[in-house]
């Protein structure tokens, strides 16, 4: 397993679905989410699950495999949003301090004079932001924990 932290840089919506997948699943304290309207920046901490660490188990604590769990792994991240105009929330509560949203994924659509990037949420959550470019940073934070959690998602069939 690569203990390496992720230090990741998006510049267009292919960049952007790089970020998404990493964050899939990602926790996001709501007290831990900020727009900074005078430098038009959007910012967030995220708990996020170790996908690209989920297939070493060789480096499991000891104490997780005698218990015969497999041990995956997740970290803090810090995400960074520029060039950013204006911020919309949906189907949580800004004040909300106990709040954790489990994000889903991360869309962009493109406007005449702007991208509206999208960070869809467990629950019917969004937060959408209307930005003049695209510019993301993410990086990671801290070590890594181990967990024996591994999200998952169910399967569902067209009617």
């Amino acid at each position: 397993m690569s203990s390496e932290k992720l230090h990741l840089r998006a510049e267009s919506a292919p960049d952007m679905e790089v970020i998404s997948g990493v964050l899939q699943d990602a926790l996001l304290p709501v007290p831990d989410i900020a727009y900074l309207k005078a430098s038009r920046q959007f910012a967030l901490v995220a708990n996020r699950f170790c996908w690209e660490a989920d297939d070493a188990e060789s480096a499991a604590p000891a104490a997780l495999l005698s218990m015969g769990e497999r041990t995956h792994y997740r970290i803090n991240c810090g995400l960074m949003f520029g060039n950013v105009d204006a911020v919309r929330t949906r189907g949580f509560d800004r004040n909300d301090t106990a709040n954790i949203l489990s994000l889903l994924m991360m869309q962009s659509a493109s406007r005449v004079d702007a991208t509206e990037i999208t960070l869809v949420c467990a629950g019917d959550a969004a937060i959408r932001l209307t930005v003049s470019s695209i510019d993301i940073r993410l990086d990671d934070m801290g070590e890594r924990w181990p967990t024996v959690w591994r999200p998952s998602h169910a399967e569902t069939e067209a009617d």
